[in-house]
């Protein structure tokens, strides 16, 4: 798991071919601080497996899936990316929950530059639309970002705004971003739970439960297992109205 809080900028130093997939060898001198293998890294939002490194990057493979959900299909030699090493238990959530997991990419529709930000429009697949909201998190190329406009519901051509101050502008590579650049995105998972939930028509009951703020019978507490003289008056019972158990 990430936070969404880009460590470097690191570069795509070399792109091999791997069965269906690519090997991608990074420069990467700060990600691979006390790295081992197997540890994950999200390299512009991509989750990457570390196979092999040096006091300088690691070696990743990728397979054909995530090639054809991200940015990483037009890896090149010299490609800058956003890297983050995997959060440690306990360690400060700075940004918001990112699993690494790619829904699909966007696309820079605009770039509207500000006394002190950026303002950047971004297209994104139609589907993924509902799983946007006005400040909400969103993860952009691994950047934990908040929503800060969206389309209105139903357009045929979605969108959503995400506001840049100056320091994510440098320690991303979005300082570089300009209109028709493509970009990893990376919905909330917990929106994404709650869409997949609603997919199974699951009904509210139709009687209320136990929990629910009907007028309910609550029974006076019993400390006659501390002290028998303690014990409730048969009618110490009370209603309430609106309350819950």
């Amino acid at each position: 798991m990430f936070t969404g809080i880009v460590e470097e900028i690191g570069r795509i130093t070399a792109v091999e071919p791997s069965g269906d997939g690519v090997r991608l060898t990074l420069h990467a001198p700060t990600a691979v601080e006390g790295v081992h293998h197997g540890d994950s890294i999200s390299v512009s939002g991509v989750c990457l497996t570390v196979i092999a490194w040096t006091d300088e990057g690691f070696t990743a493979d990728v397979m054909r899936q995530t090639l054809d959900m991200s940015t990483l299909d037009a890896a090149r030699e010299g490609t800058p990316v956003n890297l983050e090493r995997a959060t440690a238990a306990g360690g400060r959530l700075g940004g918001h929950i990112v699993q690494g997991h790619i829904d699909g990419t966007g696309v820079v529709r605009e770039v509207r530059p500000g006394a002190q930000w950026r303002v950047v429009r971004i297209g994104l697949p139609g589907h993924l639309a509902p799983l946007v909201v006005d400040k909400g998190s969103i993860a952009v190329d691994g950047v934990s970002l908040t929503v800060s406009a969206v389309s209105a519901a139903g357009v045929s051509d979605p969108w959503f705004e995400v506001s840049l101050i100056p320091e994510t502008l440098v320690a991303t590579t979005f300082g570089a971003l300009v209109e028709g650049d493509r970009v990893n995105l990376e919905t909330d998972i917990l929106a994404r739970h709650v869409q997949r939930l609603l997919s199974f028509g699951v009904a509210a009951p139709e009687t209320p439960g136990p929990w629910s703020f009907a007028t309910t019978e609550v029974p006076a507490a019993d400390y006659s297992v501390l002290d028998p003289n303690l014990a409730p008056a048969p009618d110490a019972g009370r209603r309430t109205e609106g309350g819950s158990r």
